[in-house]
């Protein structure tokens, strides 16, 4: 059976009457003191992934069963509190404008061992991304696709793999945007002959610490973006409640800074992290009026598994109702299929045109 909406649990800031020296000396540095979190978390990455990978490349040290390792540390540690991290503070700056050559710390130091190769996931996703807002323009938008369809996401993915950055490189030339291009440009391509020029010292290093990440870290942003727009509303695209999901009370907004309010972030991309309960607790009539999809205690990735797998009747039992008159699980069901179905390309040319109006 759907949920109703209960009391949230997610994280909010908390103001504290007494602060520690090292924090006095951090909250001078940066713009907000709710982000003192992105600072440890950076700390803790820079005296932990960044050793262990320079162990790797030691030479004649080396082997294979250590990649498992450095992966565990990576992947189950830190990578997902990394990626939120980042997608904080590219839409926020965490140190002031005097410091600001610390801005580059998360993603040109700390990325490449992420597989982020810097500064294109800034450029995707604040100049790309929310300019465009998951409609036909939107290079990674899902509107193409029947959403429910593995083979669908493939193609998705593979397109986005492949053609993400010639595509993007159009997309930038069309807007006249040359720096924001050259940026993008110079992070890929670095990245890339890191990765190569590395290749030659230590190939499985290299493949272990930076290759596999980058391939693992676009499968899971492709997962994740699938699974935050998988749910559109084909007569209203643009309806930021309808076009998005918000995934609520579940370890993964703990972890990762409330990163489940993805509607909440649409309506306003700058809005802080800790600001999305409140927002969705003060707007819940436009949230029901709109018949937004809220799920709750999972994330995004989990509705995009259960939608490989065609497990509607699982995201039906996670659905928070907000009608006053509770849907039975087939209508919730019908709701789902009618906003993951695919929009044709007749229809995403219309929208497009509305779009660029």
């Amino acid at each position: 059976m759907s949920r109703p909406l209960a009391a949230i649990t997610d994280p909010r800031f908390t103001p504290k009457d007494r602060r520690s020296g090292i924090e006095r000396f951090f909250l001078g540095l940066i713009n907000d003191e709710r982000d003192l979190p992105f600072i440890w978390l950076s700390i803790q990455m820079t005296v932990t992934i960044l050793p262990a990978a320079a162990l790797l490349y030691a030479p004649g040290l080396f082997r294979w069963w250590m990649a498992p390792l450095y992966w565990a540390l990576v992947f189950l540690v830190f990578i997902d509190r990394y990626m939120l991290m980042l997608h904080n503070t590219s839409h926020r700056k965490l140190f002031k404008r005097r410091y600001k050559l610390l801005n580059q710390w998360i993603p040109l130091v700390i990325g490449p061992f992420c597989g982020q190769s810097p500064w294109t996931y800034e450029v995707h996703h604040i100049t790309m991304h929310h300019a465009e807002g998951n409609l036909p323009d939107d290079l990674s938008s899902t509107m193409g696709y029947q959403r429910d369809s593995l083979l669908d996401w493939l193609k998705y993915f593979f397109r986005f793999f492949l053609f993400i950055m010639p595509e993007m490189a159009v997309y930038q030339l069309r807007k006249k945007r040359y720096s924001v291009l050259r940026k993008m440009l110079v992070g890929e391509v670095g990245f890339i002959a890191l990765c190569v020029g590395l290749s030659f010292v230590n190939l499985g290093a290299t493949l272990t610490v930076f290759v596999i990440p980058f391939v693992a870290i676009r499968v899971l942003m492709m997962a994740g973006n699938w699974g935050q727009h998988a749910f559109v509303d084909p007569d209203e695209p643009d309806n930021d409640y309808k076009s998005s999901i918000t995934c609520i009370n579940g370890r993964y907004n703990r972890r990762c800074f409330n990163d489940g309010y993805h509607i909440s972030h649409h309506l306003v991309a700058n809005r802080h992290w800790t600001d999305h309960v409140a927002e969705l607790e003060d707007n819940v009539d436009a949230y029901r009026e709109n018949d937004a999809i809220i799920f709750e205690e999972i994330d995004f990735f989990l509705v995009w598994l259960l939608l490989m797998t065609k497990r509607y009747d699982m995201l039906a039992d996670r659905f928070v109702e907000l009608r006053e008159e509770p849907r039975s699980k087939d209508e919730i069901i019908a709701l789902f299929k009618r906003r993951l179905a695919k929009v044709s390309p007749e229809e995403l040319a219309a929208h497009s045109q509305r779009a660029r109006r």
